[in-house]
């Protein structure tokens, strides 16, 4: 075991398995729904980020490239001031939904270098401009532009020419857990000196506000170069720093004057810091102050070009004298070997530097996305923000029906500035990434969203914070499946426990998927968007009341929520065998759903192709013929079960057997094909239809584009799909780039590009058929090559198209579009976005920037390409028009 896994052994005693301290300081905490009192319900305006400098929060921090303790009572992040910036730069800058011509969009340039699961080391790159960072240009522009312009991007406005910047990249190394070292280097990337002003700022989380007899925290003054910060429930920690020009004190208080124009009690205000550094107001209190809620060192500094001064810090529970011993820079070297060493026991050999750089990146991204996450929602109905008086018009409002929900935990965040609040299918998918290097940690994740102050009492689990009556595909079961493979992979042995707890709660969620999204009763499932934004003709979510959509991806998640509780369920069995009813039952009710798939009318023999079906009152039921990723979910459910373990559990193999008897002489559905005496696949999709899926998945002109598989067919590039529905006229037509509608704020595309997830999903289902049919199944890649392979061969493919997105190319290039100039300088080569999306046509990289919270699914791509045994030998040609050998 390397130094990270036995630190990482620890955690397995305890009742939830994170340290202490980590990266859980959120990026943006303004315009969040959790602090928004306004009567509108507009969380956006009501705490903008003009506010955030002056007006304290009341259920989380921000900071910039900071970190907190597990309950966020003390914070730490850096403040800069390049001396011409209006504003001290405490926060990550972007516009808010309303100011981006593509919804909100952060409009910084930042990076996760490093992190390890315990966080004993990370790195984090923040590029900082020298001259006046350019918020009004960024807002103006963007606001200015229409949903068929690109975004206004910093990079475009110049400040980053010519290298006039700071890199300042910020360095934690753990003593122990409750001891860190931070370094913090600036480097000078300009051809001439420059000066700048640094603030590693320490601060309590006001949560006296909200209880003023609780006895309140401060932070005093100990010594020229410390300071004591205490808390009543985290302790006594002390800060320690180098010798600075100036210690100033102020209180994390909201500054009543500039938010009301009414007088502050006292001058010790949360922007006090700002006012004395930018404004240049006398500091004379804030220096003369021993005691606070905020502190921090000030630094005045001039670096020399392309020069680097390093500051160091230390928060520790330690008291001592000698802070800065002489060997102290060697808990950086030892926790960066250690980090290299547990990074080379689990990753693949023999990938390339860049390759391994990259999966490295995707990896610290979903580790630095860890946020403490707090929200009590009856709590936030029934008070007010100090602010805002009680809003009772809120109690029959948003997220009215959740009050039930009391969230306070240390959760995965999609993107900790786009998306500062946890999505339960995307926290589905970076389990699976998490699990990589801390599978406790995942299945902890999974089995939390389940618990009673998530998940109604109903059974549904809550989508996010804007809605979470929203409903997302139910990929838990999926994705619980895959941790424990992964961990049952690396350590032998398989957490049977963890398969038993989460099954127990997906009954409860199954249950209500069936109660509320199948009116019918036929096993023909409804959902709304699931997640897919504006994959439909129209938004799915609000059509006609007296309209019902039968989803052809309802259907098939629910098909593949079965399935997967049937495998769980199986997997139980071998050793309780009193599971064995339970997968019985799913299995019985996954051929049920198959069935109503396969024989209803959601699959279109002419286009051979799945569609959701509208009912009108008065009218034939309307198949709306969009090509998306809806009519290919069918091809998620799928698994085999192997001729062993059919033995092994005779209840199991008795009342299949009897019900496949009993369908066949019935000419009933059925779902199964066996091969041999060896195993048992099950899947939704009959292998005639799945051939037709596929030729249509891998062609060129559908749904291949170089970089993966595009969620809406190319081919509506030439041949947009309409519908008149009760005199509305709706169109779709594939759109690879940004957003060009609202629906669901305009931020994010289904309509052309590539998502990874989504792909993660076809790449993984098309290698458990490849690992089925092996040979005896070949199909053209891409359709109309006359180039054949085996599935699991089309799967290796599909992975390399998708890391074509991130790796450089022969020249040296990635794709970063327009923006290539600045990231093939030297020091920036090694520098990785993970984009939410990318172009269907070109691959850029679009949305959010640092969506490891699916994106980081790149990390297992790679490792399953590095541990691919591709056993069915080389493609081969054939004769040109000839797709597919059966």
């Amino acid at each position: 075991m390397t130094k990270e896994h036995q630190r990482l052994a620890l955690l397995k005693g305890q009742e939830v398995p994170v340290v202490k301290w980590g990266p859980y300081l959120s990026e943006r905490e303004w315009g969040t729904v959790r602090e928004d009192y306004s009567e509108d319900g507009n969380a956006w305006p009501y705490f903008s980020f003009d506010h955030a400098r002056y007006r304290a929060y009341k259920w989380g921090e921000d900071g910039l490239a900071g970190i907190s303790d597990v309950f966020q009572n003390i914070c730490f992040g850096l403040a800069l001031w390049n001396g011409k910036d209006p504003i001290l730069k405490e926060r990550l800058f972007g516009l808010s939904n309303g100011e981006g011509n593509h919804g909100e969009d952060v409009k910084e340039l930042y990076y996760y270098l490093d992190n390890v699961p315990t966080h004993s080391y990370m790195e984090y790159l923040y590029k900082y401009p020298q001259q006046e960072f350019p918020y009004s240009q960024l807002r103006e522009e963007n606001r200015s532009r229409s949903k068929l312009e690109p975004e206004y991007e910093i990079l475009d406005t110049g400040v980053f020419n010519n290298n006039r910047y700071f890199d300042v990249l910020v360095t934690y190394a753990k003593g122990s857990d409750t001891d860190i070292y931070i370094k913090i280097n600036i480097t000078n990337r300009y051809s001439r000196a420059a000066e700048i002003t640094v603030l590693p700022t320490l601060w309590f989380r006001n949560q006296w506000a909200d209880n003023p007899q609780a006895r309140r925290p401060s932070i005093t003054y100990r010594t020229p170069t410390s300071v004591q910060a205490i808390h009543e429930r985290l302790g006594k920690y002390f800060f320690y720093f180098q010798s600075p020009d100036e210690v100033l004190f102020t209180d994390n208080e909201t500054n009543q004057f500039e938010l009301k124009g009414v007088p502050n009690e006292s001058p010790f205000v949360k922007d006090a810091f700002h006012n004395a550094v930018v404004l240049g107001e006398d500091s004379t209190e804030l220096r003369d102050r021993r005691a606070g809620t905020k502190m921090a060192p000030l630094y005045r500094m001039k670096i020399a070009p392309r020069s680097t001064k390093t500051l160091y810090c230390r928060l520790s529970d330690v008291e001592t004298d000698q802070p800065f011993r002489e060997d102290f820079k060697h808990v950086f070297t030892d926790r960066k070997r250690e980090a290299d060493e547990f990074y080379a026991s689990i990753l693949p050999a023999g990938l390339s530097a860049d390759m391994a750089a990259i999966q490295r990146q995707a990896i610290a991204g979903v580790l630095w996305s860890k946020q403490y996450y707090h929200y009590d929602v009856e709590k936030w109905l029934s008070t007010s923000d100090g602010i805002t008086p009680v809003n009772y018009s809120k109690l029959t409002g948003r997220n009215s029906e959740w009050q039930h929900l009391k969230n306070q935990d240390i959760i995965l965040m999609p993107d900790k500035w786009e998306y500062p609040w946890y999505a339960a299918w995307d926290l589905a998918f970076q389990c699976i990434s998490m699990a990589m290097v801390d599978p406790d940690f995942a299945k902890h994740q999974l089995l939390l969203i389940m618990r009673e102050w998530y998940m109604k009492p109903d059974g549904q689990l809550p989508a996010y914070e804007w809605n979470f009556s929203d409903v997302n595909p139910p990929v838990h079961a999926w994705a619980a499946l895959q941790v424990y493979n992964m961990e049952k992979r690396q350590k032998g042995k398989g957490d049977i426990v963890f398969l038993k707890k989460i099954f127990q709660k997906l009954l409860i969620n199954f249950t209500w998927w069936i109660n509320r999204k199948d009116k019918k009763g036929n096993n023909i499932f409804e959902g709304g968007f699931l997640g897919l934004d504006n994959i439909g003709v129209f938004n799915r979510s609000t059509y006609g009341s007296d309209m019902n959509l039968e989803q052809a991806d309802g259907t098939s998640w629910m098909g593949t929520y079965a399935l997967n509780m049937m495998d769980i369920a199986l997997e139980i069995a071998l050793h309780d065998e009193s599971f064995e009813d339970a997968a019985t039952k799913f299995f019985e009710h996954f051929v049920l759903i198959a069935e109503a798939l396969n024989e209803d009318h959601l699959w279109n023999e002419e286009d051979k192709f799945f569609y959701d079906v509208l009912s009108v009152p008065g009218s034939q039921p309307i198949p709306l013929k969009t090509r998306s990723i809806v009519g290919l979910t069918s091809l998620f459910a799928v698994s085999t079960i192997s001729k062993a373990t059919m033995d092994k559990l005779r209840d199991f193999k008795k009342r299949s057997g009897w019900f496949e008897r009993y369908r066949k002489e019935h000419n009933k559905f059925w779902p199964n094909e066996e091969r041999g005496d060896q195993e048992i696949l099950l899947s939704l999709v009959r292998k005639d239809r799945l051939v037709h899926l596929i030729k249509r998945l891998l062609d060129e002109e559908e749904f291949l584009s170089p970089g993966g598989i595009r969620a809406l067919s190319k081919y509506h590039k030439d041949h947009p799909y309409s519908v008149d529905i009760q005199q509305s006229h709706y169109t779709i037509a594939y759109d690879p780039g940004d957003s060009t509608s609202n629906i669901f704020g305009g931020n994010s595309n289904w309509r052309g590009p590539v998502w990874i997830p989504i792909n993660y999903f076809i790449i993984q289902s098309i290698r458990r058929y490849g690992e089925f049919y092996g040979d005896s199944l070949r199909v053209e890649y891409p359709a109309g090559s006359g180039r054949t392979m085996n599935l699991c061969e089309v799967a290796d493919e599909l992975t390399k198209r998708i890391i074509s997105l991130f790796e450089k190319t022969p020249e040296g290039r990635r794709l970063n579009g327009t923006y290539n100039w600045f990231y093939r300088q030297p020091g920036n080569q090694h520098l990785v976005l993970f984009y939410e999306y990318f172009h269907g046509d070109t691959g850029a990289g679009l949305g959010a920037s640092h969506q490891t919270g699916w994106t980081a699914l790149l990390a297992n791509l790679i490792s399953e390409l590095g541990s691919s045994k591709q056993p069915y030998g080389q493609p081969e040609m054939v004769s040109e028009g000839v797709s597919v050998e059966v």
